[in-house]
């Protein structure tokens, strides 16, 4: 007869379960709102309030104070033109005023909040097409010299700049093979990355045709160790830059589909733990 199991048993089996379930997702949307929050916050914001403030000090200049329909000016109060507005958020002869009750209408309509989000894409599309072409990465360049020898910054950004045209810089990824390389020793497999042919003292060393690998380290695959390997000694994987990464990245637990194998299926049986055969008698 099976053995019932606790209840307690059951409540930690099946509530780790559907943490498994449910944790991915709840991470990811956790995330994805954190980024929106980032986004709205340090960068739609305060383009916001640019706006704001320029529609204040020009709408009234270009348009004239008499020309603004109703709904911007307001109702005058009977005895003074200075009155709070019952509707609108123009204050005649007081912007400091104005501002304070268009930026009120515009938090009446949160989707006005993206504007900040618009106007900041666009900047930076004109910042690519300026600084995108020759002479505009020359100027830059000058100026990234120039800030680069501030301190502190100097210690930081040359690394980020790395990392971010590693990522989504104009060049193509250095490397595009997935391999594993007998390395640090012989028979222990490691995965890295081919960057190309290596150098030519490398060549006259090793005797032939020698290509660079990139081995990156757990769980920063973007520091690591570059070996020089023989070009026939190199094995190649059928997975994805992608992949390998994820596999790097979480030290070997997230494996492709199809690529893993349970280990309980695996033969971990070690040839000198093997029981002899003994000889039967007529055996000589």
């Amino acid at each position: 007869m099976a053995k019932r199991e606790s209840f307690n048993t059951d409540f930690k089996r099946f509530f780790f379960r559907g943490l498994g379930i449910l944790l991915p997702s709840i991470v990811t949307l956790w995330l994805l709102w954190q980024a929106f929050s980032f986004l709205l916050k340090t960068v739609a914001s305060p383009i916001n309030r640019g706006v704001q403030w320029v529609y204040v000090e020009v709408a009234p200049t270009i348009a004239g104070t008499d020309a603004l329909p109703e709904y911007v000016r307001g109702k005058p109060a009977t005895d003074t033109e200075k009155a709070i507005p019952d509707r609108g958020w123009f204050v005649k002869g007081n912007k400091k005023q104005s501002l304070e009750h268009f930026r009120a209408r515009w938090n009446e309509n949160p989707w006005l909040g993206a504007i900040g989000l618009f106007v900041a894409m666009g900047l930076v599309y004109l910042a690519g097409v300026l600084l995108g072409g020759f002479f505009g990465r020359q100027v830059y360049a000058r100026i990234e010299a120039l800030i680069a020898r501030i301190p502190g910054f100097k210690q930081v950004y040359p690394h980020v700049k790395q990392v971010v045209d590693l990522i989504i810089g104009d060049k193509a990824m250095a490397f595009n093979r997935v391999v594993l390389v007998e390395w640090p020793r012989r028979e222990a497999w490691t995965m890295g990355f081919v960057t190309g042919s290596s150098i030519e003292g490398a060549r006259s060393a090793g005797g032939g045709e020698m290509v660079s690998v990139f081995v990156p380290t757990t769980p920063t695959p973007f520091t690591g160790f570059v070996v020089n390997v023989r070009a026939e000694e190199v094995k190649d994987l059928p997975l994805s830059i992608d992949e390998a990464l994820r596999f790097i990245i979480t030290a070997g637990v997230l494996t492709p589909e199809g690529q893993n194998k349970p280990l309980s299926a695996l033969d971990r049986t070690h040839p000198t733990s093997q029981t002899p055969t003994t000889p039967s008698p007529s055996q000589p």
